[in-house]
């Protein structure tokens, strides 16, 4: 008879700061942290993680591409929310070109990514599109 092997799930601790967001300015300012000076040169995709009461757990950099666009794998994503027991997400990447309006490829990747999200159980919360002067929130037109 084979032995099943268990594993108990233990937190680390982190200087990460747990900060409970409320609107996308919230959501915006903290996400802005994770670009340096390159926001206006390479584009980058990141992911929140969020418990059940939107109070942060962790973030990780999915991607950075080129000045145009970056490649966001929807399996790793669901890695890391799998993998840190995530309620709830933002997604956010910038556009170098300062363009805040988001792209047909923006839109679709939002949808996919919503869509594995619900099958895991974890909402996401919203979708940033960052520039170095401004940002677009999904949630708040209504997109998501």
């Amino acid at each position: 008879m084979k032995t099943i092997q268990t594993y108990s799930i233990k937190k680390e601790k982190t200087d990460f700061p747990a900060k409970k967001i409320t609107t996308s300015k919230e959501s915006e300012l903290f996400m802005r942290q994770f670009w340096s000076h390159d926001i206006d040169v390479f584009e980058s995709f990141f992911l929140l993680l969020m418990n059940r009461n939107n109070t942060t757990t962790g973030y990780v950099k999915i991607s950075q591409g080129g000045i145009t666009g970056t490649v966001v794998d929807i399996k790793i994503i669901a890695k890391y929310v799998l993998d840190n027991l995530a309620c709830s997400c933002i997604i956010a990447h910038n556009h170098p070109s300062g363009n805040l309006q988001p792209s047909s490829a923006d839109l679709s990747i939002t949808q996919k990514i919503k869509d594995i999200l619900n099958i895991l159980d974890c909402k996401l919360i919203d979708h940033l599109i960052l520039t170095n002067e401004s940002y677009y929130s999904f949630a708040d037109e209504s997109i998501l």
